[in-house]
C-alpha cells in the first residue's frame, strides 16, 4: 500500500521498538498452527466418536429386529412340526383312506421287492 493510502484508512504502524522481535513472532505463529491442527483433530476426533455412536445405535436396531425374525421363524417352525406329526398320524391316514373309498390289502396284493 501506499503511504497516502494507509494514511486515509487510518492505518499506523508500530515502531519497530514496540514491535516483538522476528523470533516471538515465528514462535507464536507456529504456536496458533499447532493449536489450529490440535484443534482441527479434536474436532475429528469428536465426530468419529458421534459416527461410532450412531453406527452401535444403528446395530443396536439391526439386531433387535433379527431377533424378532429369529422368535417369529422359531414360532413357525414350531407350529410346522406340529402340522407334520397331525398330517403323519396313522390314524389320520386310515381315516382319509376309508373316505376315499380305499380298503386294506387283500392276501397275495402286497409285493416286496428286494
Amino acid at each position: 500500500m501506499s503511504q497516502a493510502a494507509v494514511r486515509a484508512l487510518g492505518i499506523r504502524r508500530r515502531p519497530a521498538a514496540d514491535r516483538p522481535p522476528l523470533l516471538t513472532r515465528v514462535v507464536r505463529r507456529l504456536m496458533v498452527r499447532r493449536l489450529l491442527a490440535l484443534g482441527g483433530l479434536l474436532v475429528l476426533a469428536c465426530i468419529a466418536h458421534v459416527w461410532l455412536r450412531l453406527q452401535v445405535i444403528r446395530l443396536g436396531y439391526d439386531l433387535s429386529a433379527a431377533r424378532a425374525m429369529q422368535l417369529r421363524l422359531e414360532h413357525e417352525r414350531r407350529e410346522l412340526e406340529i402340522e407334520l406329526a397331525t398330517l403323519r398320524d396313522p390314524a389320520r391316514i386310515e381315516r382319509t383312506a376309508r373316505r376315499l373309498g380305499m380298503t386294506p390289502p387283500r392276501a397275495g396284493q402286497v409285493t416286496l421287492l428286494p
